[in-house]
């Protein structure tokens, strides 16, 4: 029996406040343990939750981002378990009142162009983070990570295999991360993923029994997981076994998910209205001030990109994915008309110095689009070449000042002049009778000898085309 796969993910996204969602507490990560705590968001007896404003904003402004109906009136519940790191018993949530519902992102797969629907984004807090021995002989909590604002976007069961699942995730870290209510940093657990799966026969509309992996913090993990399970389920229902609705753990060292325990129903955590707080009530006019900060998103970005500078759809593509390196493109595109060349610079030379400087997510492009403009003229002038422009690069990626001011410093401008370099090119000819010879009886490749040893007489400073133009020319007569 042939199977499909049916997917529905939980995405959990830490909101980038400044404190805590019900205390003042600081919203940092740190390695230092249960730094950031208080009696709030551990939980003791008698105090009392205040809400954070700003995570409400911006749990509105993903929502929005996400396609999302914003609630006029939502609340908060009360999800009862016992676990160590949930220091009072149970978290505060949304079940039936969540502040955003009835989403969609678009994702591409294959060529293939498909909707994938959410279902809810609501608001919630974080747990703490368990830290087990590495001998095996206990466990400790650290709340630091307790009680900061949780956004989970849960979306329906629209996914059909890992390269989805994938390409959506993607999507809602780029949106997200565009409209910076995230830092999306899947390394320090601000974004991470519970897969609910399950197969049926192909060509059937039913769902089979599904299971659910907790807390993947890698698109690798997600990818490698979902393809595991689903060959898992296959072959527990193809040997005449049962499948059971369960939670497993991932163990992406050993590629392989083991049960941890039979999977909750919301009956089970006793949901009731959280007392503390009160329901959340939203104006139109309160929902339209938040869409107003919402910038241009990715997938706008990519069509103006497309139409308006003429890019092909990879270029956008690649522009796009990350919003500082977009922001850089739009700045310098002012300025520069060429946006194809400017395109091919970015993807290729701003791109590679990012990698390698090391350049976080948040920190800004360290050349100023200014700068990078006169830098892509002055080789458009052929006052330099391409070498000296990566060179140039290089030195104002250290210290953004004027490319003209660095190639003076640098002696880098390219000989252009025409006598001068005739005069090399003839000494390069008479000093080489064999290459010559070589040319003459039809070996073209010997002209890439004496355009190398004009480049080494002049160090790299001679202009290649002119060089080649004048080469041909000498040697055909």
């Amino acid at each position: 029996m042939e199977f499909e796969t049916v997917i529905g993910l939980e995405v959990h996204c830490e909101l980038k406040t400044q404190s805590k969602i019900f205390c003042t507490c600081r919203n940092k990560f740190t390695a230092e343990p249960n730094r950031h705590c208080c009696p709030v968001c551990n939980g003791y007896p008698g105090v009392l939750p205040v809400l954070n404003k700003r995570a409400v904003e911006y749990t509105i402004m993903a929502g929005l981002a996400l396609n999302c109906d914003i609630a006029k009136l939502s609340r908060f519940d009360r999800k009862h378990y016992f676990y160590p790191d949930l220091s009072k018993s149970y978290q505060t949530s949304q079940l039936d009142y969540p502040l955003c519902k009835r989403g969609r992102v678009d994702i591409t797969v294959d060529g293939k162009r498909k909707s994938v629907r959410i279902n809810r984004i609501h608001l919630e807090e974080d747990a703490g983070k368990l830290v087990h021995s590495e001998w095996g002989n206990g466990t400790l909590v650290d709340y630091n990570r307790a009680a900061v604002p949780l956004i989970e976007i849960v979306t329906e069961p629209d996914i059909n295999s890992a390269d989805e699942a994938v390409a959506f995730l993607e999507s809602i870290k780029t949106i997200l991360k565009y409209t910076g209510v995230s830092d999306c940093k899947m390394e320090e657990g601000s974004l991470r993923c519970d897969v609910n799966l399950s197969i049926r026969p192909k060509g059937s509309t039913g769902f089979g029994v599904r299971t659910e992996m907790k807390n993947l913090n890698s698109f690798r993990a997600v990818h490698r997981s979902i393809l595991y399970e689903g060959k898992r389920h296959a072959e527990v229902l193809r040997s005449g076994g049962e499948l059971v609705q369960e939670t497993r753990r991932w163990d992406d060292e050993q590629g392989v998910s083991l049960s941890m325990r039979t999977k909750e129903d919301a009956i089970d955590y006793k949901y009731f209205p959280d007392p503390d707080l009160m329901p959340l009530v939203l104006t139109d006019e309160y929902i339209e001030s938040l869409r107003a900060h919402i910038p241009e998103l990715p997938e706008k970005r990519k069509e103006r990109y497309v139409s308006e500078y003429g890019l092909p759809e990879y270029d956008a593509d690649v522009l796009t994915s990350d919003k500082a390196v977009a922001d850089f493109f739009d700045s310098c595109a002012k300025d520069y008309d060429n946006r194809k060349a400017l395109s091919n610079w970015v993807m290729s030379d701003v791109l590679r110095k990012i990698k390698e400087s090391g350049l976080g997510e948040d920190e800004p492009i360290p050349v100023s689009p200014a700068n990078f403009v006169k830098l892509l003229k002055l080789y458009d002038g052929k006052v330099i070449s391409q070498n000296a422009a990566r060179m140039v690069l290089d030195e104002i990626w250290q210290n953004d000042r004027d490319p003209a001011e660095v190639v003076e410093k640098m002696g880098l401008k390219q000989i252009t002049d025409e006598g001068e370099l005739l005069k090399m090119v003839k000494e390069i000819i008479q000093s080489n009778p064999g290459p010559v010879a070589d040319y003459k009886a039809g070996n073209k490749k010997a002209l890439a000898f004496f355009v190398g040893q004009i480049m080494k007489a002049t160090k790299g400073k001679a202009n290649p085309q002119k060089v080649n133009e004048l080469l041909v020319k000498e040697l055909e007569s």
